[in-house]
């Protein structure tokens, strides 16, 4: 799509929204109950606030209020106001690609927020825990928010992810003539590497003529030993390492397409 000239400012707002989960087993209800402390310490408001603050940093964006929130019995919230720094428009990338990694990320927001909810629960029946993060980064503006989409997979590594991305209202040209998104996109796929790719199955759902872009991965790759807390696989017998196993996938296969399956 050729640069816009615009009447006044890009009125566009542009929305990434994901989840990503963490699944693992815990025996045990006292591991459990550690599990959920474990990830609450681990991903406090005050942590949670130095990742945002360095995602700003690292794109670009200047900071103009954060809120953030520990929650009783478990969770935490924290919302960033930020502005763009000054910028060349020569310099906008709007084409569909992975953007760089975190020691090359160059990005601007305009008028925007970043935040994020953690979610961590546990089920006493089966002993599978999940650990929910949503995270939202809305722009105003030229600048597309999937272009940090790269930087954000890298650094909250999950079992399974899903997004939505989608351009709200819209933007006058010089003659008048609205424009309702100013860049071309077929997926938010696209906007991955290669590298995250092959890690993960996925799957969109894309509703093109009213700008909504949705996908959905879930990791590859099954080692038992990255889902066991508190314990090992050599600590189980192999009719427990399989019923754990099956907890597990199912609990994945669950989330990452959205429904119960039957009991087996």
């Amino acid at each position: 799509m050729h640069k816009l000239k615009l009447h006044g400012f890009n009125n566009l707002t542009k929305s990434l929204s994901f989840c990503i989960y963490d699944i693992c087993y815990a025996k045990s209800r006292a591991d459990r109950d550690s599990y959920i402390a474990y990830i609450d310490e681990q991903y406090n408001a005050n942590r949670l606030t130095e990742i945002l603050s360095e995602t700003c940093s690292i794109i670009g964006a200047n900071i103009l209020n954060i809120a953030r929130q520990d929650y009783e019995p478990q969770g935490a919230s924290v919302t960033i106001l930020v502005s763009e720094e000054p910028m060349d428009p020569k310099d906008v990338d709007n084409t569909e690609n992975p953007g760089p990694l975190p020691d090359s990320v160059v990005g601007h927001l305009d008028k925007s927020h970043i935040c994020v909810h953690t979610y961590p629960e546990s089920h006493p029946g089966g002993g599978i825990c999940t650990f929910r993060a949503d995270i939202e980064v809305s722009t105003c503006g030229v600048i597309s928010p999937l272009k940090a989409l790269n930087y954000l997979i890298h650094e909250l590594e999950s079992d399974i992810v899903t997004m939505d991305y989608r351009v709200r209202g819209f933007t006058r040209d010089v003659n008048g003539v609205k424009h309702y998104i100013d860049h071309k996109i077929s997926s938010i796929q696209n906007y991955m590497t290669e590298e995250v790719q092959s890690q993960y199955y996925m799957m969109d759902v894309n509703i093109y003529q009213e700008n909504l872009f949705h996908t959905k991965m879930m990791l590859k790759r099954f080692d038992l030993n990255d889902y066991l807390f508190n314990a090992t696989p050599e600590q189980l017998s192999e009719t427990e390492k399989q019923e754990i196993t099956h907890l597990l996938k199912k609990e994945i296969q669950e989330i990452y397409y959205g429904r119960n399956l039957p009991a087996v």
